[in-house]
């Protein structure tokens, strides 16, 4: 699978701009605030319809501009398909495959595959749970474009039950006692979305576990081991507990199984009840757990090095380009692009030549750089100078 062609309307900087790719390597160089990241970013949304830099959708829109075009014509075994979405600052976005309108923007979903690593993805080591999290669903929705639609749906039930929460819980604090005759049955919505997502992140986990480990011990030249598990909320954790919180041991085994995993939410949102009503939030379910990161059997957060912190987060994108390269189900589209934004500067030698090594093969390379000289010569190919919201292909 590759990007053969991009077009973008009103996107970011962008009022216009249609940029011929091919596949192999090809690198956007520019000083900074040029562009280049918009490029890529639009990509990357399009694969998944999630932003690496920003969580709404508004900021994609050109300042004075009502709507953003993405269009890409996406090659899968010499099959062109060509993918638009119009992303319209506070409506729902719309969609259109072939020239032709879909009936709901997710069937644009699965027919562009990217792994995209940034800078930013140094948060996912450092940063907050909710980070981790959202890496953890963008790949479901790769590997499954159903898991949207999941995701999406428990969001909504969250929303609506929290609310419920936080008016009984004003009810009680007025002396009344709070209507709660629906709230059993958002539980039950909420236990049967949730268990769906935790069980599919735990899958994507455990098909994660060794490409993380042999990715990380290739761009970090042997240090480690690197571990990833998974922090359920629905078990009691110690706030310095240093191993990942599953294993592949029973514990992870079951959180596999949707039927159990939805009783123990049930069975948790209950005993948490009068918590969650005091404070008006659902304090159990899959917007509350974490991927968990460790390396010589420390948590990541807080112990690992700054090399260290991007040799794994970097180990983190290039175990989801291989998982996805190498799963059955996707044999036949190829290959995901694998995009890296301004990656280079921030490695030192060695970790640069390593990853260079690692990916000069891939079908399709994106590669942004201030500088052409932060790129590798392993990795020299397609060259498109950015310049003023100007895209000049220099060979």
């Amino acid at each position: 699978m590759y990007v053969s062609d991009l077009a973008l309307t009103d996107f970011r900087s962008y009022s216009q701009v249609v940029l011929s790719l091919e596949e192999g390597i090809t690198a956007l160089v520019g000083s900074n605030g040029q562009g280049k990241t918009n490029v890529i970013e639009s990509l990357g949304y399009l694969a998944t319809f999630s932003s690496h830099r920003v969580a709404g959708d508004q900021a994609l829109v050109r300042a004075g501009a009502e709507r953003a075009v993405v269009a890409a014509k996406i090659v899968r075994d010499t099959r062109p398909r060509v993918l638009e979405l119009e992303i319209v600052s506070g409506k729902a976005n719309r969609g259109r495959i072939n020239r032709s309108p879909v009936q709901r923007v997710r069937e644009l979903l699965g027919h562009l595959r990217t792994v995209l690593f940034a800078p930013e993805d140094l948060a996912l080591v450092k940063g907050d749970p909710d980070g981790r999290r959202r890496f953890l669903d963008d790949l479901l929705i790769q590997r499954d474009p159903k898991i949207a639609v999941v995701r999406s749906d428990y969001d909504r039930v969250i929303r609506q039950r929290n609310a419920l929460l936080k008016s009984a819980g004003a009810a009680r604090r007025s002396g009344g006692g709070g209507d709660l005759r629906t709230l059993d049955v958002w539980d039950e919505k909420a236990a049967a979305g949730g268990a769906a997502l935790v069980s599919a992140r735990v899958r994507a986990i455990r098909d994660l576990r060794e490409h993380v480990a042999s990715a990380y011990d290739n761009v970090s030249g042997g240090a480690g081991p690197a571990v990833i598990g998974y922090r359920s909320s629905m078990v009691e954790h110690s706030p310095d507990q240093a191993q990942p919180a599953t294993d592949d041991g029973d514990a992870e085994a079951e959180l596999t199984d949707t039927t159990l995993v939805q009783a123990r939410l049930v069975e948790a949102m209950s005993r948490l009840r009068t918590r969650e009503i005091e404070r008006g939030v659902s304090l159990v379910g899959p917007h509350r757990d974490d991927l968990t990161l460790a390396i010589g059997g420390l948590p990541a957060k807080g112990y690992a090095s700054h090399g260290e912190s991007w040799s794994l987060a970097l180990a983190l994108r290039l175990a989801c380009y291989e998982l996805l390269r190498t799963e059955d189900t996707f044999e036949a589209d190829g290959e995901p692009v694998l995009i890296l934004d301004d990656v280079f500067a921030e490695l030192d030698t060695g970790r640069r030549t390593r990853l260079a090594g690692m990916v000069a093969g891939a079908q399709q390379v994106l590669i942004t750089a201030a500088v052409a000289g932060d790129i590798p010569e392993e990795l020299a190919g397609a060259r498109v100078d950015v310049a003023d919201g100007t895209l000049t292909r220099v060979r």
